[in-house]
């Protein structure tokens, strides 16, 4: 995988990292850290430059998160309320007044962690789809995706270009970040299955 970055960024140059980086937001699995602190590293011994570099990241970013913000609208809250009204909510226990709550929460909540979850792996990508399914105004929407993919795009684009060729090593310290990330974000996702399925389950029983 990290060959095949390489060898598109250096055939394309500027193109190849728009639209890797916008692949990468779609489907996260694909390192962006390759993408943008080799990008960086290229600034070093190319005719291409930081500026543009970080221009041409941060639109890639922006149409990925755009796609997956349209595919969340699609996917909107009442469809999930109808979901969760049939089978598949009695089975998770889910009702559609939790929606109503994911939602309004998001209402509240959705302009900060648009903007803060554009620098956690993995998180940087999804949290698009939820700000679409609760319609958060596009405007508002695009706004906190440049900032935030902006500062990400830029620190590790100049991180890449100051360490050079030992752009490797940054590469597989964010690697491990990334994994810390991803084991939290599995225990937080056990926790709470646990929480809904088993906590949940005994205080509704406690109240009927």
């Amino acid at each position: 995988m990290e060959q095949i970055i390489i060898n598109i960024m250096e055939q394309v140059g500027y193109l190849g990292v728009f639209l890797l980086i916008a692949i990468e937001n779609i489907f996260p699995p694909i390192p962006s850290e390759v993408i943008l602190v080799f990008g960086g590293f290229m600034t070093t011994y190319t005719s291409l430059n930081i500026p543009i570099m970080i221009l041409a990241a941060t639109l890639g970013s922006l149409l990925g998160a755009i796609v997956l913000y349209y595919i969340g609208k699609i996917f909107n809250k009442e469809r999930l309320k109808r979901i969760v009204n049939g089978k598949i909510g009695k089975v998770l226990r889910l009702k559609a007044s939790d929606i109503e709550k994911a939602d309004k929460w998001f209402d509240t909540k959705g302009n900060k962690t648009v903007f803060f979850c554009r620098f956690i792996p993995i998180v940087r990508s999804l949290i698009s789809i939820p700000a679409g399914m609760s319609e958060m105004p596009m405007q508002k929407f695009l706004l906190y995706t440049i900032l935030g993919s902006l500062i990400w795009n830029t620190v590790l684009i100049i991180v890449g270009s100051i360490v050079g060729d030992k752009w490797e090593t940054i590469v597989g310290y964010l690697d491990n970040f990334s994994n810390i990330i991803l084991i939290i974000l599995v225990i937080i996702f056990v926790v709470a299955m646990y929480y809904w399925f088993v906590i949940r389950k005994k205080k509704q029983s406690k109240k009927a």
